[in-house]
Order: C-alpha cells, then sequence, then structure tokens
C-alpha cells in the first residue's frame, strides 16, 4: 500500500507563506502525475494542484499566482509553496497521486494520509 505523510502546515497571518511537503512510500512517484487537496471545516474536499510526471502544473483557480507544485522524484517527495496566504486557505491539506476523470484531476487512491493543518489568522 501506498502511504502518503504530509507536512509543514502551521498557523501563519493573512499575507504570510508556508511550504508543504508529502513524503510518499510504497511505491515511486516518478511516473505519476501526483497532487494537493484539502478540506475546510465543514466543506468536502477539494483539490488544489497537481503535477504530471513530465512537470506540468495545473491549479484550482483561487490558487493560481499564488501557489506553487514542485516534485522531488529522487526524494520521492511533493511539495506545495503557498504565498499570499488568507483565511480561506484554512484547511488540512493532503496529498495523493491523481489522473483526469471526467475533465477533473481526481484522487487514485480512496485512502489519504493524515495530512497537515494550515490555519490563517491574525
Amino acid at each position: 500500500q501506498v502511504h502518503f505523510v504530509e507536512s509543514g502546515g502551521g498557523l501563519v497571518q493573512p499575507g504570510g507563506s508556508l511550504k508543504l511537503s508529502c513524503a510518499v512510500s510504497g511505491d515511486f512517484i516518478g511516473s505519476y502525475a501526483m497532487g494537493w487537496f484539502r478540506q475546510a471545516p465543514g466543506k468536502q474536499r477539494e483539490w488544489v494542484s497537481s503535477i504530471t510526471s513530465g512537470g506540468a502544473t495545473d491549479y484550482a483557480d483561487s490558487m493560481k499566482g499564488r501557489f506553487t507544485i514542485s516534485r522531488d522524484n529522487a526524494k520521492n517527495t511533493v511539495f506545495l509553496q503557498m504565498n499570499s496566504l488568507n483565511p480561506e486557505d484554512t484547511a488540512v491539506y493532503y496529498c495523493n497521486r491523481v489522473y483526469v476523470k471526467m475533465a477533473a484531476w481526481s484522487p487514485q487512491y480512496n485512502y489519504w494520509g493524515q495530512g497537515t493543518q494550515v490555519t490563517v489568522s491574525s
């Protein structure tokens, strides 16, 4: 089974930055697209960003220009640099292998890591 371990979250003031990491074990991510999702309290989990095996990136509209996804295949790790954070970004962030299903990025696996909490508040 593939395991995802997210880290790097925390409490940050509006306008601040955080860099999240997702360490993957049980499989080599180099051949796969990987993505980040988030779930805010009382809301459904939503897609945030994806990066293909070739390095092409994609972002949800509200994250464009603020978030940057990257990957280090040698470390089997995916990153999410988040800048200009606002309170609406408060959520638990998760990563997963992703694929395109009906023109939308979807998680490959129906299980998740523990996630990392991001709280944006003054």
